[in-house]
This record gives structure tokens, C-alpha cells and sequence, in this order.
């Protein structure tokens, strides 16, 4: 093969040079693969929400601080009780000593005392802290008593650890203080039914049962409701005193006070003499004895006197489905009438 033959052929399969394509744009640019693109926009992302985090605290005036636990005064409104057996404020210590804090706690200058601050929430925290000797961190915020409470609410509200009855306490000390009955609402997450439950048994049941009983996680709204219309009783409020007052009561556990109170409201205790049964005849419209009715607490007894057919007690008893179902409809009857 000539030289000429070899040169000719050397420009139909020689790799061309940086050329334009056939639409006459500019070559592509190295592709970068998907994962790193995703990489670098989750990047932009975290950072852009950590600004957009600060922005909004420094738009609401929040600081956060590293200050001296001792210097912290708990929120004016209690909104749990503190347990001798409490495992979980030992949990959390322990977890502050292992990982140090992760959430900051909410604060607001002391209104009272300079130099001091007062938590809105945040309070396990700072007594953890303060029994480990290290610094609480805290976010700064001017806040109204009402902003306070809410605040102090909202926080504790999705925690199913606190239970009714530290609910119901919370939400009497939110009424006692002076706020209105919509800011109970606000700060317990509850409709206007459910604040006013919680306040009912929270006014019925004397402070010092409440506190010694204690906050009795497993016992729930219906249980106190009942145990709070037993006590209307005088009788069974002074049993109950009694039973708390006992040395070994506190050394049950919460639930257990709880239902060794309870079982003393229901029934009376040895040696106190029980109320006297009601006792009446019964009489025909002719004027005719009937009956005798022998009706004690949770008792009604009907006899039938001996001069009556004994017939008489069978018709009785085929009877009674539909005098109850007469008594029954009379009672919703006068429901709705006085709702």
C-alpha cells in the first residue's frame, strides 16, 4: 500500500478532535452520578433548615444559654407529681451522663428575682442536671404568665407518661392562678367537656388525698370520677383519710394507694356501725298490706305478705321486664327535660 493510499485512509478512521455536535452545541459535560447529586441537595438542605431554624429564633427572641442549673426556679403551676419510685427521672439522668443533653429546655427571665430564670418546661431536666454538676442548656424566651403556661402545656400534652389525675391537678392550678377556662383548654390540647371533667374531679378530691395517693398511671378518668362521688359521702371521706394516714400506705406503690383508697370509700371499715336499713310496708289503693320492703345501701328486699295469693309474687315477677322498661323510658324522659 502507497504512502498517499495510507494517508488518505488515516483521515476517515483517525478519532476526531473536540468537535461540535450536529446541532452545533458544545459537547456534554461528564455526567455525576444520582447519588451524589442527592448527597449534595440533602446537604444544601440541612443547612438551609438549620438558618431557617435560627432565623425563626432570632425572630421570637430565643437565646440559647448554658446556665447554672441552681439559678433555674421551677414554672409557679406544678404539672406533675414526684414519686419516691421514679425510674424515669433516673432513666434521664442517666442518659444526660451518658450523651449529655439533647433538648433544651424553655426558659424566661425570673419576673421577680434578677439574675434568676423560671422554666416553662424542662424541670427533670434541670434537676438532673443540677444533681450531675453540669450546666443546663436552655432556650431564652420573653414570655407573658399565659405564653408560660401554654407553653408548659403543649409540651407535656403528647406524653403518655402523665397521667389523669396529674392533669386534672394541672389544670385546677391554671384556673386557681387566674387564667380563664380557654387557656386550660389551649394548654392541655382538650375541648371545653374534657377540661371541665378533668376540673370536677380535680375540686372534688381533697389536695392532701390527691398527694398521697400520687399520680396512679394506670388509673384513668373513670376510676377517679367514681372515687370523687364516693367521697361526696362524709363517711366515706373520713375513711379514707384514715387509710392514708396509716404508716404503711405510703409504702405502696402509687397504684396500690390508689386502690387501697378507693376500696376504703366503697366499703365501711370494722367497727363503724353501718347506716340502718329503711323498712316500710307496702299498701293496696284499697288500703290493703301487701308487701314489705326492707331497703338497705346497696340492697332492696320485697316480701310479700302472707295473706296475698301466692300468685301474686309470679305476676310480680312476669311484670318486671316491662315496669322497667316504664321506668326506664321516664328517666330519659326527664334527662332530656332537664338537659
Amino acid at each position: 500500500m502507497s504512502k498517499r493510499t495510507d494517508t488518505i485512509k488515516s483521515l476517515f478512521t483517525a478519532p476526531q478532535s473536540s468537535a461540535l455536535s450536529a446541532d452545533n452545541m458544545p459537547a456534554a459535560l461528564p455526567r455525576v452520578s444520582s447519588g451524589s447529586v442527592r448527597s449534595l441537595k440533602d446537604s444544601f438542605s440541612e443547612v438551609e433548615k438549620e438558618n431557617e431554624e435560627l432565623r425563626e429564633r432570632i425572630a421570637s427572641g430565643a437565646v440559647i444559654l448554658e446556665i447554672d442549673p441552681s439559678l433555674v426556679d421551677p414554672s409557679p403551676l406544678a404539672d406533675r407529681f414526684r414519686d419516691q419510685d421514679d425510674s424515669s427521672f433516673e432513666a434521664l439522668k442517666q442518659s444526660i451522663a451518658q450523651r449529655g443533653q439533647e433538648v433544651p429546655i424553655l426558659v424566661r427571665e425570673h419576673p421577680e428575682a434578677k439574675g434568676r430564670y423560671q422554666s416553662a418546661y424542662g424541670h427533670r431536666r434541670v434537676r438532673a442536671t443540677r444533681e450531675l454538676g453540669i450546666s443546663v442548656k436552655a432556650i431564652l424566651r420573653p414570655l407573658s404568665d399565659e405564653a408560660l403556661v401554654v407553653a408548659q402545656g403543649l409540651e407535656n400534652a403528647p406524653r403518655e407518661d402523665l397521667s389523669f389525675i396529674e392533669r386534672a391537678s394541672f389544670a385546677m392550678h391554671i384556673e386557681d392562678a387566674g387564667h380563664s377556662r380557654s387557656v386550660v383548654q389551649d394548654a392541655l390540647s382538650v375541648d371545653r367537656a374534657e377540661a371541665s371533667k378533668l376540673l370536677a374531679v380535680a375540686r372534688s378530691v381533697p389536695a392532701e388525698v390527691i398527694q398521697a395517693i400520687g399520680k396512679a398511671p394506670k388509673v384513668g378518668r373513670g376510676r377517679w370520677q367514681s372515687f370523687a362521688e364516693l367521697i361526696k359521702d362524709s363517711a366515706a371521706l373520713k375513711r379514707v383519710r384514715a387509710v392514708i394516714a396509716e404508716p404503711k400506705f405510703a409504702e405502696r406503690e402509687t397504684d396500690a394507694r390508689f386502690l387501697a383508697a378507693f376500696s376504703a370509700a366503697t366499703r365501711p371499715s370494722r367497727g363503724e356501725p353501718s347506716k340502718e336499713p329503711d323498712e316500710k310496708p307496702v299498701f293496696s289503693v284499697s288500703g290493703e298490706k301487701i308487701a314489705h320492703v326492707r331497703q338497705a345501701e346497696r340492697e332492696l328486699k320485697l316480701t310479700i305478705d302472707k295473706n296475698v295469693s301466692t300468685t301474686f309474687a309470679a305476676f310480680l315477677v312476669d311484670q318486671l321486664p316491662a315496669l322497667f322498661d316504664a321506668f326506664s323510658k321516664k328517666s330519659s324522659g326527664q334527662e332530656s327535660t332537664e338537659a
